[in-house]
């Protein structure tokens, strides 16, 4: 089982933030479940990888060659792919992975959600897809697109494919039925 996390080249400003990113890549390798991210030593990204690292898993990173200095590539994966552009990570990512997470994190994160969820919805791919709402971070996004879904834009099955949940465990143990 490989689980894609998207998250951050920075590390936000609660402390919650970057604990529950170390808590999810502890996690994922107890329970044996490769570490699929976007390749960063730094931010939230870099935490999960080594907590993950560090737990004894396997984690593989995707980073394009645009962002390796700036997002400073880690060296001490298990696998680290150097793709040209941004499209080709998000499109690794997604063949390298069985699930998707999301932690909070900025636009990339955003990103990376946004286009993996129209992924589903266009029946591209039928994996699952979570948010974890650390502390609230979601909320407003979540609110926004129940909004889409209130004024016609979004099928509520497809909102509602999407599992929220605010405790990593719960969420991990839902991709593993």
């Amino acid at each position: 089982m490989r689980i894609c996390v998207f998250c951050g080249s920075a590390a936000g400003t609660k402390p919650r933030y970057a604990a529950a990113a170390a808590e999810l890549g502890k996690l994922l390798a107890k329970r044996g479940i490769t570490l699929v991210y976007g390749g960063a030593s730094v931010g939230t990204m870099g935490i999960i990888a080594d907590a993950a690292l560090e737990a004894g898993g396997e984690v593989i990173g995707v980073i394009p060659t645009s962002m390796t200095d700036r997002e400073i590539a880690h060296q001490g994966l298990t696998e680290l792919h150097v793709v040209s552009t941004m499209h080709e990570r998000k499109a690794l990512m997604a063949e390298l992975s069985d699930a998707f997470l999301a932690l909070p994190g900025g636009a990339g994160t955003l990103d990376e959600l946004f286009e993996i969820w129209t992924w589903y919805q266009i029946g591209v791919h039928s994996k699952p897809i979570g948010i974890a709402n650390i502390d609230g971070f979601y909320d407003p996004l979540i609110a926004m697109v129940d909004h889409m879904v209130a004024e016609g834009f979004i099928r509520a099955s497809y909102r509602d494919f999407i599992t929220i949940e605010t405790d990593l465990e719960k969420l991990v143990s839902g991709y593993q039925g």
